[in-house]
């Protein structure tokens, strides 16, 4: 595939005690579009359903617009998985309820966390991951949330974590087959940093070709960060090769962004300029900083 890809960042890595403040500081590192977790914002990146009918998210959206600044995705990060089948339900409840809302920002996705058996830590490798229960508690989690996406007409982020019960492009490939005709609700976050350790950079040219390959058609967003020997850091201090991962880029729809992670915010000049230079000097994908949205 070809065309145009934007070249966006988490707005988490300005955290203010506002959204005019968050998307100004945004709009000063020289990013036009940005993957919003609330607590950018100074909010709860999951506010219960009785909080979220009662924020202003126009005034959210606006600011963001009023900075130049696009909101491509919105965290409804929460453990999809959790131990507690009642905290999970309370969680799942306040999801449906931010996605009734999402529409208000003119994001494209609403993006998740599928989750770890690790009550404390969602993002953390739990044994119980592998057990057919965890996958049940998954599904059960997302059907719930599919038809909150399908009113709002957003598609659900799905991003395979080593950590978490959706920990690689196989399993990410499973769900999309079960899910059948819904899966046009969701779409793939692809985190190539994800896939690849310090111990097997050496193989991520097949490791990322053979994700592409099981996940054609499905992906809708790349993230950009490195891999370290401590785990992650920001993008071009690390193992991975960038060319590979702007050569994937190139391979999904024009349009599809590549969104800054893990970056201090006193770095990302360095990292906007390595990406827009690696992608000017491979010639793999057309990436670009969007023009300010005023």
């Amino acid at each position: 595939m070809s065309g145009e890809h934007e070249l966006g960042i988490f707005a988490r890595t300005f955290p203010r005690a506002s959204a005019g403040e968050a998307a100004a500081a945004v709009a000063a590192a020289g990013f036009g579009l940005v993957q919003l977790n609330l607590s950018a914002v100074g909010l709860p990146t999951l506010p219960g359903p009785a909080e979220t009918s009662e924020l202003d998210f126009g005034a959210i959206g606006r600011a963001f617009e009023e900075s130049g600044i696009g909101v491509w995705g919105l965290s409804a990060s929460y453990n999809m998985v959790h131990p507690d089948p009642a905290v999970r339900a309370g969680q799942t409840a306040a999801a449906v309820a931010l996605i009734g809302r999402a529409p208000e920002l003119g994001v494209t996705a609403v993006t998740l966390c599928t989750g770890s058996r690790d009550p404390d830590n969602m993002w953390h490798r739990h044994p119980g991951n592998d057990e057919p229960s965890a996958w049940h508690d998954l599904r059960a989690s997302l059907d719930a949330l599919l038809p909150a996406a399908a009113a709002a007409g957003v598609r659900l982020g799905i991003e395979p974590e080593p950590g978490n019960v959706i920990a690689d492009a196989g399993r990410a490939r499973r769900l999309l087959d079960e899910l059948g005709g819904d899966a046009q609700l969701t779409g793939i976050i692809l985190d190539p940093a994800n896939l690849v350790t310090v111990a097997t950079a050496g193989r991520q040219a097949d490791i990322l070709a053979a994700a592409a390959e099981e996940l054609a058609g499905a992906i809708f967003c790349l993230h950009a960060k490195d891999v370290v020997e401590s785990g992650y850091a920001a993008a071009g201090t690390g193992q991975l090769d960038y060319g590979l991962v702007l050569a994937l880029l190139a391979g999904t729809p024009a349009g599809t962004p590549l969104i800054v992670q893990d970056a201090a915010e006193d770095d990302v000049a360095r990292v906007r300029d390595f990406l827009l230079a690696q992608a000017a000097a491979t010639g793999a994908a057309d990436l670009r900083v969007p023009a300010p949205r005023r």
